[in-house]
């Protein structure tokens, strides 16, 4: 099949990349599209409702035909992305702005302290660690060392209370099955053999002793990275032992869950097990395990809402949990009457969203008001001491620590303030800067504006709007509109260099934040879920008619971007509003909503979208919706560029190919519709430097040039 499209001219002669002037397109080639084959005996039942499926072959990742057609459709995307003229000039800046030392905020443990240090444009991030201030510090672990092409990154650290033992995962390929490897913290030996066939897990020390990890059995039907996981365990790994010998603890078929997580208090007096079938809502179980053969007590029963011990001082147990309070509160109660009739209000709910993390003592009650950070101080009675003075709007994370600690640090950062280092003294009540980052990028030419918005029910929706100072509302300026919208995830202002290329063109960068996030609590939350789900994409559809009734951008300089849960966001809004995007940029999304359930742990999500399974009425919903099946023949869809990864094994891949298949087979314009299929990467997690560059640089680079930009726009901020 073939579309001739005006974004893959052929230019004759030389462009110039940084000159305003407008140079002609003298010739126009054609995409030819790869044939996919359709099977059309592929066909399901749904309530007496048949619904064909012609490209489900392309769910087997492991076939031949699917290598080649990956093949094939990554040559027509990368030819298209290679004529681009300026697409070398926005990786050369984005490569320069990139290169700049990160830190993380350090943390104790034992004697020595750790953090996390990038030079610029390693592949991965180094952890290093020193005994004292003003000692050398010393290269802990590389990542960077752990493969050939940095595709091996560092996954998850834990250690014993003492500091002395810790053990770090690895993923391979961006893939969500980890290995646990073992080490001596003092020597830096590896200790015993690795720990392999992990996934979704954190590890826990019991003392020295060992430690708690979870899994799943690796599955018996598809391959690896797209075969149904469903019952998740909790083991115990004691050192010196085999993983074979690992005790079981907590799930398998008697009690069958499908995420599980095992955590000892700081004083190793208690195991905390949280056990959930789904992502939202999850049954709280507490062990004493300072004496033997103690009974694992169930404190919540149900599934109906969230609940953790984030905190103990000897048997009085501290837990925040959003049970009769939807935007979270902190209660107490002791371990010999566990059950929530005797829980009592430390810090109640609030108007805001709550979140506690605990330092020296020390709670730290993290609001989010109106999805930027408010940060309180108080004491183990409930006791407010003080707000801590964040530098300005944006999202403050971190003040984690042990009891003994002194103080404790934290990260700010916004739009267009990069991520910062603090620290906190709670008797002195005072933050002092730790380290900050340089970049060369001009802070104060930007700013940040937030907005609120109607959407289509009358529900005021707030969005955050990043740009250069002085920009004109002549709805000419490009603009990337993002969105998530699920899964109680809150989407708050954060750092994100690889739109500093585009905010330094002029570009607009627009961030709402649609109901199905955490941002405004659990109500907020259900109001984007199952029968609710329209509402997420009516709360996208109303920003994008915000911007452009505001002047900020036009439907010729508008585009969209999600990922995930957000790449369903984009699959389906552009469906159902073709004509208001020039432009749609979805990432690694669910676009089959009638069989995300049917791989690796996606029958999880039915608490946010409900299954093809439940009711006919259910069905017939997200079939209208779906982003795979809601493609209507001879309509112009917006120019799309897929991104996703061929060792994605948590939306997996098929999902983007099945969607990308149809597209090009409907789509009736002449704008490109293309997938570009990232080689040896997962998810997002852990992807080297070098291929997080790539692909921004790709987006950005198809985006304005599908926005009609022969030159880059001139850039008046970079000398």
């Amino acid at each position: 099949m073939k579309h001739t499209s005006k974004g893959v001219a052929l230019l004759l002669g030389i462009m110039s990349i940084t000159s305003c002037q407008k140079t002609e397109q003298d010739t126009v080639s054609t995409i030819e599209y790869p044939e996919t084959r359709k099977d059309l005996t592929v066909k399901e039942d749904y309530f007496g409702t048949e619904v064909s499926d012609p490209y489900r072959w392309l769910e087997d990742d492991m076939s031949e035909e699917t290598k080649a057609w990956v093949k094939a459709e990554n040559k027509v995307t990368f030819d298209y992305l290679d004529q681009i003229p300026y697409r070398d000039a926005i990786k050369k800046r984005m490569t320069h702005l990139w290169n700049y030392e990160k830190i993380s905020a350090p943390f104790k443990r034992g004697e020595y302290t750790y953090f996390y240090k990038n030079d610029g444009l390693q592949a991965q991030s180094v952890l290093y660690r020193f005994k004292k201030d003003g000692d050398t510090p010393e290269v802990f672990l590389d990542p960077n060392n752990f493969s050939e092409d940095g595709t091996t990154s560092l996954a998850g650290l834990s250690f014993s209370t003492d500091g002395s033992l810790c053990t770090y995962q690895i993923s391979e390929g961006g893939s969500d099955w980890r290995k646990i490897i073992i080490m001596d913290a003092s020597s830096m030996k590896v200790m015993e053999d690795t720990l392999v066939d992990v996934k979704f897990s954190g590890v826990s020390w019991k003392g020295q002793e060992g430690f708690y990890y979870s899994s799943y059995d690796k599955p018996k039907e598809g391959s690896e990275l797209s075969g149904l996981t469903q019952q998740h365990k909790l083991y115990f790994h004691k050192l010196g032992t085999a993983k074979a010998e690992d005790k079981l603890i907590f799930g398998g078929e008697e009690t069958p869950r499908r995420y599980i997580s095992g955590s000892v208090t700081e004083d190793n007096n208690y195991l905390v097990i949280s056990a959930a079938i789904r992502t939202s809502g999850n049954e709280l179980y507490i062990q004493d395990i300072s004496k033997p053969n103690q009974p694992i007590i169930n404190v919540v029963n149900n599934f109906d809402n969230e609940h953790s011990v984030v905190y103990n001082e000897g048997s009085k147990l501290f837990i925040e949990t959003n049970l009769d309070a939807p935007n979270n509160r902190l209660v107490t109660t002791d371990f010999s009457k566990v059950a929530p009739s005797n829980w009592v209000d430390v810090i109640p709910e609030s108007e805001n969203v709550l979140n506690v993390s605990t330092s020296g003592g020390v709670f730290y009650a993290k609001y989010l008001e109106d999805a930027v950070s408010k940060v309180y101080a108080y004491d183990t009675k409930g006791k407010q001491l003080q707000e801590i003075a964040l530098p300005g709007v944006g999202s403050a994370s971190g003040f984690w620590g042990s009891k003994e600690d002194k103080e404790v640090y934290y990260t700010f950062t916004s739009y267009t303030y990069p991520s910062t280092i603090f620290k906190y003294e709670p008797t002195k009540g005072t933050s002092e800067l730790y380290k900050k980052p340089t970049v060369d990028f001009d802070s104060e030419a930007f700013e940040s504006k937030q907005v609120f918005y109607t959407s289509k029910d009358g529900t005021k929706i707030p969005m955050i709007i990043t740009y250069k100072k002085g920009v004109e509302l002549n709805g000419e300026n490009p603009t990337i509109l993002y969105g998530y919208g699920g899964f109680n995830i809150s989407i708050t202002p954060r750092f994100n260099t690889a739109m500093l290329v585009f905010l330094e063109k002029g570009g607009v960068y627009a961030v709402a934040n649609l109901r199905g996030g955490g941002e405004y609590g659990e109500k907020w939350h259900s109001a984007g879920t199952k029968m609710n789900k329209q509402n997420v994409f009516d709360d996208f559809i109303a920003a994008a008619e915000y911007l452009i009734k505001t002047g900020y951008t036009s439907e010729r300089k508008l585009a969209i971007n999600g990922r995930s849960n957000g790449g369903l966001l984009v699959g389906a809004v552009a469906n159902q509003r073709p004509d208001l995007f020039k432009v749609a940029l979805p990432g690694v999304g669910v676009m089959d909503m009638l069989r995300y359930h049917k791989f690796t742990a996606g029958a999880g999500w039915a608490y946010d979208y409900g299954t093809s399974e439940d009711s006919k009425e259910m069905f017939e919903y997200l079939h209208k919706y779906s982003p795979y099946h809601s493609i209507k023949e001879g309509i112009d869809y917006p120019a799309t560029l897929v991104t996703t990864a061929d060792h994605d094994d948590r939306v997996v891949p098929a999902h983007s190919f099945k969607y990308a298949a149809r597209l090009q087979e409907y789509h009736s314009g002449n704008t490109p519709v293309l997938i570009r299929i990232d080689t040896n990467a997962g998810h997002g997690a852990g992807r080297p430097t070098e291929k997080v560059i790539e692909e921004y640089t790709d987006l950005l680079a198809f985006t304005l040039w599908n926005m009609g930009y022969e030159e880059l726009p001139k850039d008046d901020t970079v000398q």
